[in-house]
C-alpha cells in the first residue's frame, strides 16, 4: 500500500490497468515451455529461443518482461529460473504446477471480470447466472486437472492438524473433492482411514485417478451429486470442507454446515480450508482480496473471516472452533468438533 505521505503518482494506475500484460506474459511463457528450457543452466535468449522453437527477438523481449516480474534473473546475457519459478515452473519439478493457468486465465474467469460495474449494481450476477457455482461446471475438470499440485502445501497441513484413532478403521469425507489432494493427504497419514470423495461425476474420474496414483484407492469410494441435496452418509470422523464455502452465502453455509455436523460423529471434527482474511477484511492482501473473485463468479460468495466461520459454526452446533494458519499458502484451516 502506497504511504500517505507519498508524492502523487500514476503509476498504480498504469501498473493495475496494464495487468493483464502480466498474466499474458507468464501464460505465454508457460505455453512455450520457457522455464523449462532454462532449467538449471543459465541460458542466453538465442539459447532459450533454439530450445523453443522460436524466433529469438521474441524470446528475449519475453525472457526481460519475466525477468523485470522477478520470475527469471538476468546477468549479462545469460537467463536464470529464480528459486520459486524452479521448484512451481519447471516442468521437470514434481511440484510443477503452471498447467494451473489452463483454470486460472479461462474465459470463463476471466470474462466475469469485463463488466464487473454491472455486477455491483444489481448486487450480484445476473439472476439467470450461477457463476462458477452451476452444476457440472466444466471449470472443475480443469480445476482438478490443474490445481492438485498447488494444494499440497495445504492439503499436507491440514492433514497434519488432525490425528485420527489409529486403533481403529476410520472414515473421512472430502466435499467437493476435485483433485482429491486434502482427503488423499488424509488417507496416506492415516492408513485405516476410509475415503469418501463427493463430486460430480465428470470429476470424480479425476479424483479416483489421483486416489490410485497415491496408493489408496483401495480405501476410496465416491458420493455423486450436489453437496447440499445429495445424502452424505453418516458416521464419519472427520469431514473435509476445501475452498468450498466461500463459493456461497453465509445462510447457505451455515445450512450445509448443519448438514456435515449430521454427518460426523460425536466427537468427529469439521476441516474448513479457505482464504480467511482479518476482521479489517484487508490484511493479508492475499486472502482478502480474493472477495474479489467472488464477487466476479459466484453469486453471493465471499471471503470470510474467522469470526465469521466461528459463528456459522457454532450456529450449526459445532463447538471449539479454531483458526490454523497453512504456510506457506495464503490459506488457513478452520478445524471444529461435533
Amino acid at each position: 500500500m502506497q504511504s500517505p505521505d507519498a508524492a502523487p503518482s500514476p503509476q498504480l494506475f498504469f501498473e493495475t490497468i496494464n495487468a493483464f500484460q502480466r498474466s499474458g506474459a507468464l501464460k505465454a511463457a508457460v505455453d512455450l515451455g520457457l522455464f523449462t528450457a532454462i532449467g538449471g543452466a543459465p541460458s542466453t535468449a538465442a539459447e532459450i529461443a533454439a530450445r523453443c522453437g522460436c524466433p529469438e527477438r521474441g524470446i528475449r523481449i519475453l525472457s526481460d518482461n519475466l525477468a523485470i516480474m522477478g520470475f527469471l534473473t538476468k546477468d549479462g546475457s545469460l537467463y536464470a529460473l529464480t528459486p520459486s519459478s524452479a521448484v512451481f515452473l519447471d516442468k521437470n519439478s514434481p511440484t510443477y504446477f503452471g498447467d494451473a493457468v489452463n483454470f486460472l486465465l479461462a474465459p470463463g474467469l476471466t470474462e466475469a471480470f469485463g463488466d464487473l460495474a454491472s455486477t455491483i449494481r444489481r448486487g450480484r450476477l445476473h439472476t439467470t447466472e450461477h457463476g462458477t457455482t452451476a452444476p457440472d461446471h466444466p471449470a472443475w475438470i480443469e480445476f482438478a486437472r490443474a490445481m492438485g499440485p498447488m494444494m499440497g502445501p495445504a492439503a499436507n497441513g491440514a492433514a497434519d492438524l488432525v490425528q485420527l484413532d489409529p486403533a481403529r478403521d476410520t472414515r473421512v469425507l472430502d466435499i467437493s473433492a476435485s483433485h482429491g489432494a486434502f482427503g488423499i493427504a488424509f488417507a496416506k497419514r492415516n492408513p485405516r482411514a476410509h475415503l469418501v470423495a463427493l463430486d460430480w461425476e465428470c470429476v470424480l474420474a479425476i479424483t479416483e485417478q489421483n486416489a490410485a496414483a497415491a496408493g489408496i484407492v483401495n480405501r476410496f469410494s465416491k458420493v455423486v451429486g450436489n453437496a447440499f441435496t445429495v445424502n452424505l452418509g453418516s458416521g464419519y470422523d472427520a469431514v473435509l470442507v476445501p475452498n468450498f464455502l466461500h463459493h456461497f452465502s453465509a445462510a447457505e453455509c451455515t445450512g450445509f454446515l448443519r448438514r456435515v455436523h449430521a454427518a460426523l460423529r460425536p466427537g468427529g471434527r469439521v476441516v474448513i480450508v479457505e482464504f480467511a482474511p482479518n476482521e479489517d477484511r484487508v490484511t493479508p492482501p492475499p486472502a482478502a482480496a480474493f472477495s474479489l473473485v467472488m464477487l466476479g463468479t459466484t453469486p453471493e460468495g465471499d471471503a470470510y473471516t474467522f469470526g465469521e466461520y466461528r459463528e456459522m459454526l457454532t450456529a450449526a452446533g459445532f463447538h471449539d472452533a479454531e483458526p490454523h494458519p497453512l504456510p506457506p499458502t495464503a490459506q488457513s484451516a478452520v478445524i471444529a468438533t461435533a
